[in-house]
C-alpha cells in the first residue's frame, strides 16, 4: 500500500531496513549525503533515528496506529506536526527548524501531504488549528494534481501509482469524493490509477499494479504499488476495518474497466502471492545484482490492510500469523511507523495488536514517543476513580481497570472522534 520512502532510504543508508509503509520507498533522492552527526530531535517528534527523510511520515503513522488503538498522542506531538506545514499547506518530509517559512526551493511532498492530512483528521487537541491545517492540505494536494489525474512524490513530477493512492485514500478518509478531484484536462485519480494496471492475462504479475511505466512503457508488477492501489480503487484508506462477508479473489478483465475492477484485481494477484509463502519479498535494491529473496514484512503488513478491505480476510489470515512470529522484532528495529504498521495491519485483520506474537504493540509504539495524552487504561482509571468518590468502591476500580486491558470496545466509543468506514 503504502511503501514511499525506500528510495531515498536505500540511497542515504541501506541500514535503513526494507520496510512497507513504515518507511521504505522514499523519495528518489539525487544523491546520498555524507553521514553527519545526528540531529538533535525535537520533544515531541516519536522515534529517535535521523527524521530527514521520514519525520513526518512516521509522525503521522504512529498518530493513525494510536487512532485506532483507542490512544489520544500527547499535545506537543500534534502540535510538531502542525508546525511542519508550509504556509502553502504543503508538508516536506522533515523540517528541522520549523520558525522559519518554508523557502521557495523546499521540496514539498505528495506523500507526507497525504498522510499528515489523514492523521489530523483523528487528534483532539488544537482544535482551532487542525481543521484549518487539514482545509490548507487538502487544497494543496488538489492544486498539485497532474494532468493526467495522478500525483508524482514531488509536484510536477510524473504521476506513480503510491502516490496517486495516497492522496486517494486520504482525500477519502476525511470524507471527500477522490472521484471529482478533477484535473485542468478533466482527468480523475482513478484514470491515472487504471494506467498503472496491468491486465490479467499478462505473462507476469496478472491483475497488479506498476509503480510508474518503464521507459518503454511497459508494467511491472509491484507489490507496493498494488496494494496501495487496491485500497485506492476501492475508496478506502489505511484505517480499514476488515469487510464481511468474506469473498473470494477473482481477477477478471473488462472492456471498459474501473478502478474498483482493477482493485479487486489488484486484491488477488496479492492473494496468489501471499498463498506461496505467507509473505511478500524484498524488491532488489538499486544495484544488486541477483540478489536473493528476502522477506518484506511491511509490505506483508500493508498487503493485509489491502485484502481485508477487500473482503479477502480468509486470504490474508497465514499472513497474519506470519506478521505475529516475525513482525515485533523487526518493529523494533524499525521505530514507530513500523510498529503502526502491524498495528494498522492487526486492526484491519480483527487481530489483537495488545497481544500481537506477545508483544504490546501499542505500548511498544507509545515507548516511542511523548506520554500519550490519554489511553484506554487511563480513561477507565479515571471513570473508576469517579465512581469510587461516589461510593462504588475500590472492587468496581479493579474490574474496569481489566476491561480497559482486554480492549473492550466501549472504552474506545467514549472518544468523540468520528468513526472510520
Amino acid at each position: 500500500m503504502t511503501t514511499v520512502r525506500r528510495r531515498a532510504a536505500a540511497l542515504a543508508a541501506v541500514a535503513v531496513l526494507g520496510t512497507g509503509i513504515a518507511g521504505a520507498l522514499a523519495p528518489a533522492a539525487s544523491a546520498a549525503p555524507s553521514p553527519g552527526p545526528a540531529p538533535k530531535l525535537p520533544a515531541g517528534l516519536y522515534g529517535t533515528k535521523d527524521p530527514t527523510y521520514d519525520g513526518v511520515w512516521r509522525q503521522s503513522l504512529a498518530f493513525m496506529a494510536q487512532q485506532v488503538s483507542g490512544v489520544e498522542p500527547a499535545p506537543e506531538a500534534v502540535g510538531w506536526l502542525l508546525g511542519q506545514q508550509c504556509d502553502n499547506g504543503g508538508f516536506t518530509a522533515y523540517r528541522a527548524d520549523a520558525t522559519k517559512p518554508c523557502a521557495a526551493a523546499t521540496p514539498l511532498d505528495t506523500n507526507a501531504t497525504a498522510v499528515a492530512l489523514q492523521a489530523l483528521d483523528g487528534v483532539d487537541s488544537h482544535e482551532e488549528r487542525v481543521p484549518q491545517a487539514m482545509e490548507r492540505a487538502a487544497r494543496w494536494l488538489k492544486g498539485a494534481q497532474n494532468h493526467d489525474g495522478g500525483w508524482g512524490y514531488n509536484p510536477g513530477s510524473p504521476s506513480d501509482a503510491n502516490s496517486t493512492s495516497l492522496v486517494v485514500s486520504a482525500l477519502a478518509a476525511i470524507g471527500q469524493e477522490p472521484g471529482t478531484v478533477r484535473s485542468a484536462s478533466g482527468k480523475s485519480p482513478y484514470d491515472a490509477l487504471l494506467t498503472f494496471a496491468l491486465p490479467c492475462d499478462a505473462k507476469s504479475g496478472g491483475g497488479a499494479f506498476a509503480y510508474q511505466p518503464a521507459k518503454d512503457g511497459t508494467l511491472v508488477a509491484n507489490d507496493d504499488a498494488t496494494a496501495a492501489a487496491v485500497l485506492a480503487g476501492l475508496g478506502k484508506h489505511l484505517l480499514v476495518k476488515g469487510v464481511t462477508p468474506q469473498q473470494k479473489p477473482t481477477c477478471e478483465t473488462a472492456a471498459k474497466p474501473t478502478a474498483e475492477r482493477a482493485a479487486r484485481n489488484g486484491a488477488a494477484h496479492l492473494a496468489a502471492a501471499l498463498a506461496k509463502t505467507g509473505h511478500l519479498n524484498l524488491p532488489p535494491m538499486p544495484g544488486a545484482t541477483a540478489p536473493a529473496d528476502q522477506p518484506d514484512v511491511g509490505n506483508t503488513a500493508d498487503a493485509v490492510i489491502a485484502l481485508g478491505a477487500a473482503g479477502h480476510g480468509e486470504e490474508a489470515a497465514g499472513a497474519v500469523a506470519w506478521l505475529r512470529a516475525n513482525g515485533p522484532a523487526w518493529a523494533k528495529e524499525g521505530g514507530p511507523a513500523a510498529y503502526a504498521q502491524l498495528i494498522l495491519a492487526a486492526h484491519t485483520a480483527g487481530a489483537d495488536a495488545r497481544d500481537f506474537g506477545g508483544t504490546d504493540l501499542v505500548r511498544q509504539l507509545e515507548a516511542t514517543g511523548p506520554e500519550p495524552a490519554s489511553t484506554p487504561e487511563s480513561r477507565a482509571r479515571e471513570e473508576a476513580e469517579k465512581h469510587e468518590e461516589s461510593g462504588f468502591g475500590v472492587w468496581l476500580i479493579v474490574g474496569v481497570l481489566l476491561v480497559a486491558g482486554m480492549g473492550i470496545g466501549f472504552l474506545l466509543n467514549g472518544r468523540t472522534r468520528k468513526p472510520k468506514p
